[in-house]
């Protein structure tokens, strides 16, 4: 029997606090029926108009955008308390008190003169053994209430979701929340199955999706690239066979990871027909998915406190999305393949993308309110996903100070013109000028690189093997220096005579923490570059190979070592900051956390620090003595 809307709760998700400048704050809520939201803000003489757009995602689940523009500017570093009223007048407290800290009436926002400390991560994943790195925010946000000590905001650099990699219990709580909210159906194309129902009902939905594939000889590339589950000997090892396909999946997916509230609407119990093999791996899986699900009432709380912004990477889609131009050819060309990464990037676009930049998603949106009418037409759908595809403002910025260019390195490529399967470069001819346009003249700015752009050499230097031996899909060979010509852009602009300037990279992506110290060579007035990485949020890297890789690395690039003059980086010194918990010498740090990054007047990262999330004493990156 369907559920009745009355029997849902109000309010499934949020709110969570997205975009804040002095005189404009955009709220992102999920309810379970259009809602009239009315605003409050505890402060005097500040007044309020509200723009409230709201889009369904299924018959009782309704995304909410508030636009709120403030008459005058609101006041820099005092607490705002802030609470927002249901048509029965209830507020927070009432619908949401997880949300709230020991003492509070009202979850709180404080809008900073600048930004002179943040936090930023990667890389969360819910079934991932390691504790919840945002849990390090709400443990900080309550042992700091004084707003002069709260940071400006929380950067989230990449793998918010991963919709390539899920566990059998999330999955099964997914198809479960699917069914109680009523989440939109939709047909499908170029699978063994017609339709979303059919999938959900399939013997192959959990655990075994790339045999939804016809058997055709041409689908072999695309079954491994999306199916496989294929082994990635050196970094990683990608297990894709829950893969998440519909729209539906996608926008659960982000209620479930984002909210504790959707947990008491779904059932956890293993699903029929799973091998014995497969029940064993369900069973490993979910005590790890009621973990992370325990400790969503902190993540949400710390969301509703701190400005959340967001920008994809791959996973948020799909492993290795857009990495060659072959990569696309491949995925783009089967309609089954591109409406996967379609709806995968429909949901960034209504839970990421919306409240970074609610001015430059306008267009999307209107198309998107006219395909619900529909109840996700295909020919509708597939429309929009071609914009979606097509879409060039996915980057963002920031007017604060210093401020704060957040890049996409995922969508503007720039293909390699020498062949197909060699890595394309993270960002394309345009987007590059785009990028040197905006830090000219500027003293100092934060830069979002979701992967790093100075990275570990060494690592670098193995994926350049593979790449060079037609493999750079097993070893992830997306970082910046993969590609010559945006290499050479990205360390020219940095030497341009007009960006003297303070320059931070924060990145995320490869599931090891470091800091590196960037001095421009053979110029008069040098810019200062700090490459600033954190991550994961809630993964980690295999130990011992990292042990392996930053011995090596350390030995095989040492300022002395003539290996230094193959690299693209030589006209350029880098000095690592070492962690202050670390064996003597490491300079990368492997557990899951969050960054925290305190800056001088100017724009220098004066202390940087990895908060653990399990709890231990976090560590400081310092200056080699």
């Amino acid at each position: 029997m369907t559920p009745s809307p009355e029997s849902l709760p109000l309010v499934l998700a949020g709110p969570v606090l997205r975009r804040l400048e002095p005189q404009r704050l955009a709220i992102w809520l999920v309810g379970s029926q259009p809602l009239q939201l009315d605003f409050v803000l505890e402060h005097p003489g500040v007044t309020a108009q509200i723009n409230c757009q709201t889009v369904p995602i299924g018959r009782s689940a309704f995304i909410h955008l508030l636009d709120i523009r403030f008459d005058t500017a609101l006041p820099f570093d005092v607490t705002l308390e802030y609470d927002l009223l249901l048509d029965s007048g209830e507020g927070i407290a009432s619908w949401a008190p997880h949300l709230l800290y020991p003492g509070a009436s009202r979850p709180s926002l404080v809008l900073r003169e600048r930004i002179d400390q943040l936090l930023h991560g990667s890389c969360r994943k819910p079934h991932h053994p390691a504790a919840d790195g945002l849990l390090c925010a709400d443990r900080l946000l309550q042992a700091n209430p004084n707003p002069e000590q709260r940071p400006a905001l929380l950067m989230m650099t990449g793998d918010q979701v991963y919709a390539d990699d899920v566990a059998g219990p999330m999955l099964r709580a997914i198809h479960s929340l699917i069914e109680r909210l009523g989440l939109f159906e939709e047909s499908l194309e170029g699978a063994l199955v017609a339709d979303s129902a059919e999938l959900y009902g399939h013997p192959a939905c959990y655990y075994h999706r790339a045999d939804l594939l016809p058997a055709q000889e041409g689908n072999e590339t695309l079954r491994e690239r999306f199916f496989g589950g294929k082994r990635k000997p050196i970094f990683s090892s990608s297990n894709a066979d829950n893969h998440l396909v519909t729209f539906a999946e996608v926008m659960a997916m982000y209620l479930l990871v984002w909210s504790p509230t959707p947990w008491s609407l779904v059932q956890m119990d293993m699903p029929a027909g799973l091998t014995d093999k497969r029940q064993a791996r369900y069973q490993e899986e979910l005590p790890l998915i009621e973990g992370f699900a325990a400790g969503l009432g902190q993540v949400a709380r710390v969301m509703a406190h701190l400005p959340c912004l967001m920008i994809f990477d791959d996973h948020d889609i799909t492993d290795d999305w857009n990495l060659s131009a072959q990569w696309e050819e491949t995925a783009y060309g089967h309609p089954f393949s591109r409406r996967i990464i379609g709806n995968a990037l429909l949901g960034y676009l209504l839970c990421q993308g919306w409240g970074n930049d609610p001015d430059s998603c306008t267009p999307l949106l209107e198309q998107y309110c006219s395909l619900a009418e529909q109840h996700l037409a295909k020919q509708a759908q597939d429309a929009l996903i071609g914009e979606l595809l097509r879409f060039q403002g996915w980057q963002f910025s920031l007017p604060t100070t210093p401020p704060l260019v957040v890049l996409d390195t995922r969508t503007r490529r720039w293909r390699s013109e020498n062949s197909l399967s060699k890595p394309s470069g993270l960002l394309d001819w345009e987007a590059l000028c785009e990028l040197q346009q905006a830090l000219l003249d500027h003293p100092s700015a934060i830069i979002v690189s979701p992967a790093p752009i100075f990275g570990v050499k060494l690592i670098e230097a193995v994926q350049r093997v593979f790449s060079w031996l037609g493999y750079p899909l097993l070893v992830d060979a997306e970082n910046w220096m993969a590609h010559r010509g945006a290499a050479q852009v990205i360390l020219n602009i940095f030497r341009h005579s007009r960006t003297p300037g303070h320059y931070v990279v924060l990145s995320g992506d490869v599931h090891y923490s470091f800091v590196y110290e960037v001095m421009i060579r053979h110029r008069q007035h040098n810019p200062h570059l700090w490459q600033v990485t954190s991550s994961g949020i809630k993964n980690q890297f295999p130990q011992r190979l990292l042990d392996v890789l930053d011995r090596l690395n350390r030995w095989l690039y040492s300022p002395r070592s003539p290996l230094n003059w193959f690299t693209k980086r030589r006209l350029m010194e880098v000095a690592p900051r070492l962690p202050s918990r670390s064996k003597a010498g490491e300079r990368v740090w492997n557990s899951a956390g969050l960054g925290q990054v305190f800056f001088t007047a100017d724009g220098q990262p004066e202390r940087v620090f990895q908060l653990n999330a399990d709890g231990s004493e976090a560590n400081e990156f310092l200056r080699d003595q």
